[in-house]
C-alpha cells in the first residue's frame, strides 16, 4: 500500500512537472513570437504573458521597460532626424536666391573692364560660388530623398537604356580626365519596375563619384538581371572609406569638388524603389552594385 502511495506521488509530481514544462515552453514561445515585431515596429504593444509565473512574468516586465525606453528613444531619433531634415531643405532653398543672384552681379563684373589681379581674383569667386551653388542643391535633393513620406511611382524602365543615356551624359567629362570606359551589356533588355528619374539620379551620382576618385578607369556591367558593377582604380581609397561611402556628408580629401551627398542620395533612392546598393574594394579596385528585386 505505502509503494502505491508512493507511485501515486511520483505520478503527481511527474504530472506537475511536465505541466510546468509545458506552461514554460509555451510562455517562452509567445516571448519569441511577440519580440521581434515590437522590437521592429513602431507601436505601443508591450509583450503578453498567458503564463502566471512569477519568475517569467517579472521577465516579461523587465522586457517591456526596456521596449518602452527603446520606443521613447526611437520617436526622439526620428523626430530629431525630421528636424534636421526640415532644417536642411529650408537652409538650402533660403540660400538659392541670393547664389543665384550673386552669379548674375559675377556675369556683371566680368563684362566690365579690370585688371588681371581683379580678373583673376573674380574667376576665384566665381568658383566659389558654383561650389556653394552645388552645395545647396545635393543638400535639397538629399533632403527630399531622404524624408520623403510618400511611395514613389514607379513604372517599367529598361534599365540598359537608362544606363546607356546616364553614359553619355558624362562621356564628355570622362574622356577629358583620361578615362575610356569599357561597357559591357546584356543582349537582352531587363525592364523593372523603377522610378525614371530616380534610377537616372542613382546613375549620374555613381558615375559622378567615378569621375572624382578614378585613377584613369572605369569599367561597367550589367548582367540580364538588371544588376550593374561601377568598378575602377581607386588608390586614394582604403576599407574604411569604403565603408563610409553612403554616409552622408562623408568625403575622400582626395575627391573633386565633392559635398559627400551623391552616394548618400543614391542610397535613399535605391531603397525607395526596393533595390540595394552596395560598395567593395579588392586590389586597389572600387566596385559599386546596385541590384533590383523581381
Amino acid at each position: 500500500m505505502a509503494l502505491g502511495f508512493i507511485c501515486i506521488l511520483f505520478a503527481g509530481a511527474a504530472a506537475f512537472f511536465a505541466l510546468k514544462y509545458f506552461s514554460l515552453k509555451r510562455s517562452l514561445g509567445e516571448i519569441l513570437d511577440q519580440l521581434p515585431a515590437l522590437v521592429s515596429e513602431d507601436t505601443n504593444l508591450l509583450l503578453t504573458l498567458s503564463s502566471g509565473d512569477k519568475k517569467l512574468r517579472l521577465l516579461a516586465s523587465r522586457l517591456n521597460a526596456q521596449l518602452r525606453e527603446l520606443k521613447r528613444l526611437r520617436r526622439s531619433y526620428q523626430s530629431g532626424d525630421r528636424e534636421l531634415k526640415e532644417a536642411v531643405t529650408n537652409i538650402s532653398h533660403d540660400l538659392r536666391t541670393p547664389l543665384t543672384a550673386m552669379s548674375g552681379y559675377i556675369e556683371l563684373l566680368k563684362k566690365e573692364e579690370k585688371s588681371q589681379a581683379a580678373d583673376r581674383y573674380l574667376k576665384q569667386i566665381e568658383n566659389r560660388v558654383e561650389a556653394m551653388k552645388r552645395l545647396t542643391e545635393e543638400l535639397f535633393s538629399y533632403s527630399l530623398a531622404a524624408s520623403s513620406g510618400e511611395e514613389m511611382t514607379l513604372e517599367p524602365v529598361d534599365l540598359r537604356a537608362a544606363l546607356e543615356e546616364s553614359v553619355a551624359g558624362i562621356y564628355g567629362a570622362l574622356v577629358e580626365r583620361g578615362i575610356e570606359p569599357e561597357i559591357y551589356l546584356p543582349d537582352e533588355r531587363p525592364i523593372k519596375n523603377l522610378n525614371r528619374e530616380a534610377l537616372a539620379r542613382v546613375f549620374g551620382n555613381i558615375l559622378g563619384n567615378a569621375l572624382k576618385y578614378s585613377s584613369g578607369d572605369l569599367v561597367i556591367r550589367m548582367d540580364e538581371n538588371g544588376c550593374t558593377e561601377f568598378s575602377n582604380t581607386a588608390e586614394n581609397i582604403g576599407e574604411v572609406d569604403v565603408g563610409k561611402l553612403f554616409d552622408r556628408f562623408f568625403s575622400v580629401e582626395a575627391a573633386r569638388n565633392s559635398t559627400g551627398l551623391g552616394l548618400a542620395i543614391s542610397k535613399a533612392l535605391v531603397e525607395q524603389m526596393g533595390g540595394k546598393i552596395s560598395a567593395s574594394l579588392s586590389g586597389g579596385t572600387l566596385t559599386i552594385r546596385t541590384e533590383w528585386r523581381g
